[in-house]
């Protein structure tokens, strides 16, 4: 295994895979049926293998991630990694409720205390709400007190609320973000990593294969791609020693549902590190990210020229959803980020467009944008 310093705010380095669980193998189709002892077998021999870094968080599963993890790290386990899991930030409605989620997560992992705790998927909704129930006060008394190690956040938001977080609190440790070859623009993007960098953070990767997207048989355009290269390697593997190349990532999680994706991704890992591909490989990557997006239906650029919309409509991130539906051929994601509990709110959608036409005068790429909103909520939209 190889390892990666954790940041410039601790003197520790974690392995350059993290286990993550949100994805565990399952009995059914059910989140909530985690196979357990296929899950404790596969987290201990990815420890056992080096892996120092395990992230859970309180819904995964449908809350039942944080016991199965619990399990697996007793028996000695525990003492070898660093355990990262995340307060569910869409929960708290008031400051009570940081204890109140904090010791049920350390009760359901059977452990004193959790080393990297981060405010979960901060947005512009829950970041202010968090912040004005002062959890940093909270915090600080947390770690003061030894339940808490280091305090993160994970990100699902745009570049300057990233870069607001990161400004606002001096004793960040850490961040998660989502990053990949195909998420260079997305969210925080490569601007946001190296921001949190310079800022001292240690920079944790989600999504490195985009929800196994970048693990699958690609589309025609992008296998050719792939099948110029002269050491071959599979979409995994291309996918992952990108992230890795990115010398500001401390740790890339994988989320991994399958014994053999584990020992897949051990073995990738020991081959990871800035220098792993080489400069004609890396251009061959930069050529299967173009091609991906030209399978996109919507020519948008995401330049948010047609925002706001005077109806609320998310205009540009519809777009992206259906788009990414169509490159990645998982419309089962979209239509969740779109019509599910964390995705878009009703009134953002598309079937709140009253067609005024602004919005299509304002688009540089001239976009029939009211036609292909009706299209796209009749797609992903509640049935």
């Amino acid at each position: 295994m190889k390892y990666r310093p954790f940041g410039k705010k601790m003197d520790w380095q974690g392995s350059a895979l993290g286990f993550g669980a949100m994805r565990l193998p399952q009995t059914s189709p059910n989140p909530a049926d985690v196979d357990e002892a296929e899950s404790i077998r596969m987290v201990r021999h990815a420890i056992d293998n080096g892996v120092n870094y395990i992230d859970t968080a309180y819904p995964y599963h449908a809350m039942r991630s944080e016991p199965v993890i619990g399990k697996a790290l007793q028996d000695g386990y525990r003492q070898k990694v660093k355990l990262a899991t995340k307060m569910p930030s869409w929960a708290v409605q008031t400051a009570a409720d940081f204890d109140k989620y904090l010791d049920d997560q350390l009760k359901r992992l059977q452990t004193d205390v959790i080393d990297f705790y981060l405010l979960h998927g901060l947005n512009q909704d829950y970041w202010p709400k968090l912040r004005d129930l002062k959890v940093f006060q909270w915090a600080e008394k947390a770690m003061a007190g030894g339940r808490i190690g280091k305090l993160g956040f994970s990100f699902h938001d745009d570049l300057n609320l990233f870069k607001e977080i990161v400004d606002a609190y001096d004793n960040w440790t850490f961040c998660q973000v989502q990053y990949n070859y195909m998420d260079t623009d997305y969210q925080a993007g490569t601007k946001g990593v190296r921001y949190a960098a310079a800022k001292g953070l240690a920079v944790v990767v989600m999504e490195p294969l985009r929800g196994g997207s970048l693990a699958k048989q690609p589309p025609e355009s992008v296998a050719r791609i792939w099948d110029e290269a002269k050491h071959k390697r599979s979409p995994a593997e291309w996918a992952l020693l990108w992230v890795w190349e990115q010398s500001d990532v401390a740790v890339v999680l994988s989320g991994m549902s399958a014994f053999d994706q584990v020992k897949e991704n051990l073995a990738i890992a020991d081959k990871s590190g800035p220098g792993a591909l080489t400069p004609s490989e890396y251009k061959l990557i930069a050529r299967a990210r173009s091609a991906f997006k030209r399978l996109s239906p919507i020519p948008c650029t995401n330049c948010g020229y047609c925002l706001p919309c005077k109806q609320g409509v998310e205009i540009p991130r519809i777009f992206q959803l259906y788009s990414n539906g169509i490159m990645y051929d998982d419309m089962k994601t979209s239509r969740f980020f779109y019509r599910g509990p964390t995705g878009l709110k009703e009134g953002q959608r598309g079937d709140q467009c009253i067609e005024c036409g602004e919005c299509e005068e304002a688009c540089p790429q001239k976009i029939p944008i009211a036609e292909w909103l009706k299209k796209v909520h009749g797609e992903l939209g509640p049935k």
